[in-house]
């Protein structure tokens, strides 16, 4: 029997990076997977595809986690597609660098909108449908441990994303809901390339600086997620998970 056979995952910001590798690997591990986009309806229907031809169950839902009535509509596509819900990994996410002079408002409210307070609408419209048993996984970032220059709201959203785990943690463990995060350093997603991250100085630092002598790729932040959705990982709440090849 796979890890997650009979399990119903939500996988939020899931059409590319990360969060595409996550529902792809969930539904390989058994799980019934709600592909949710903000933007692109193409390349989550590309992960739906990949997942239905390996013989995997998925469904691609369009929402913005940051607004009340669409994270709501897509914990709702869930449950009428697939009648429950036992997985939720807030990976919705969005990162602008600036300096203090060049933070604005519209920086700040951006980014806090979908890193945090998405994160929390999508779990308040969740874990009414959620059973003991339940995992809910939050994509962090090591960005809240090593902090670098020019971060300062992004990593502030990320320090968020920890303390709301430990929060939520505790409130829904009586529940038996459990809650971690997942804290990756660089991975190779389009976004870094897009930002011209992979390639670049910055790049060199960081894998100069890591144990592991590498940047990340999407499928080693997926195993970890795998493994705290699954009964694997029954006894772990409330934690941080770094996933960085040793820096941070």
């Amino acid at each position: 029997m796979k890890k997650l056979e009979g399990k119903v995952a939500v996988v939020t910001g899931a059409s590319k990076g990360i969060g595409a590798a996550i529902a792809k690997a969930m539904a390989e591990a058994g799980a019934s997977v709600v592909v949710n986009y903000a933007s692109s309806k193409a390349g989550a229907d590309a992960v739906v595809s990949s997942i239905t031809s390996n013989g995997g169950k998925a469904v691609a839902v369009g929402g913005d986690v940051s607004k009340q009535a669409e994270a709501q509509g897509i914990i709702d596509a869930a449950v009428k597609n697939y009648g429950q819900i036992d997985i939720l990994v807030n990976n919705s996410g969005v990162y602008e660098w600036a300096p203090i002079e060049g933070i604005t408002e519209e920086h700040f409210h951006r980014q806090f909108n979908i890193n945090v307070l998405g994160l929390l609408l999508t779990t308040q419209a969740a874990t009414p449908h959620m059973k003991a048993g339940a995992s809910i996984i939050n994509i962090s970032s090591v960005v809240t441990s090593i902090t670098p220059a020019n971060s300062a709201v992004y990593s502030a959203t990320k320090g968020a994303v920890d303390a709301l785990t430990g929060s939520l943690a505790k409130e829904l463990g009586p529940k038996q809901i459990r809650v971690n995060t997942i804290n990756p350093g660089l991975v190779e997603t389009e976004g870094t390339k897009t930002f011209q991250i992979i390639g670049s100085d910055m790049e060199k630092e960081i894998v100069a600086q890591t144990p592991l002598g590498r940047i990340g790729q999407p499928d080693d932040i997926a195993d970890i997620a795998v493994f705290l959705a699954s009964n694997e990982s029954r006894w772990m709440t409330g934690e941080k998970l770094i996933a960085s090849g040793g820096i941070h």
